[in-house]
């Protein structure tokens, strides 16, 4: 049930709807909202029904209440920048779950000192996709964080994903196509071996510009390779899939 009580809102920010389940969610401008990236990971990741269930790099916590809607687990979301932790607290506070959500400020890096190792059964991570030497620098400092490896490397994501995933868990990464020989080797150094990648082209004749990746810990070498997702059809509209997955109740990238 979502809270009656009125949300203290900062100046520049505001309440998004989530598209589903009557979920909200508090942005700003001045900070790195969600995209669709986020959508899809929270969509593609095999989730427990029960258990425990982390999201690194939270952000503002869109990843945590959407994956609220597909599990009855326990959710935790870590996030190192306050600004976007308290926005995530917040925004779990305005939806009525903070029995089944906890939002966490800390570094990813030293999460499990806190938690202990092995604990989760499922990890979900939407990590920084450029490194320090790449891309535009002309953003503030909560835009810098989320784009560039800043506060971590893609190394030390899945280092930390090695040291609190339990032995047969599932680690669910969304990252960008250039990158993905460096994560499965990563990966695999660290004990996480994938199971299923599936690329999301913008459209049909364009390359891909998404990539989602689930690893087993301690799985044996069998990976699948599943069909594109396609996100715009030649009328310049959301392909179905895209639309059920935002609007409908099918999961779609399971498949």
């Amino acid at each position: 049930m979502v809270v009656t009580e009125p949300i203290s809102l900062q100046p520049s920010e505001r309440i998004d709807d989530l598209l589903t389940h009557d979920l909200k969610i508090i942005q700003s401008d001045e900070v790195f909202s969600f995209s669709m990236d986020a959508v899809l990971l929270a969509r593609f990741s095999s989730i427990p029904k029960q258990g425990r269930i982390l999201d690194l790099c939270t952000g503002n916590g869109v990843v945590p209440m959407l994956l609220s809607t597909r599990t009855k687990a326990s959710i935790e979301g870590i996030e190192i920048q306050p600004r976007l932790y308290d926005m995530a607290r917040r925004s779990v506070e305005l939806n009525g779950l903070d029995e089944r959500i906890r939002i966490v400020q800390g570094d990813l890096r030293e999460y499990y000192k806190e938690v202990g190792y092995e604990v989760y059964d499922a990890i979900t991570v939407n990590p920084p996709y450029m490194k320090m030497q790449t891309g535009d620098h002309k953003l503030n400092d909560h835009q810098a964080m989320a784009r560039h490896e800043i506060g971590c490397t893609l190394e030390e994501v899945v280092v930390a994903c090695k040291r609190l995933i339990r032995t047969g868990g599932k680690v669910t990464m969304v990252h960008r196509p250039s990158r993905l020989g460096e994560i499965i080797t990563i990966m695999r150094e660290h004990r996480l071996e994938p199971k299923r990648i599936r690329f999301v082209h913008p459209r049909a004749n364009l390359e891909a510009n998404m990539v989602l990746i689930e690893a087993m810990r301690d799985g044996k070498p069998d990976l699948r390779l599943l069909p594109p997702l396609i996100v715009y059809n030649e009328n310049n509209e959301y392909c179905d899939e895209l639309m059920q997955i935002y609007y409908g109740p099918k999961e779609g990238l399971d498949e």
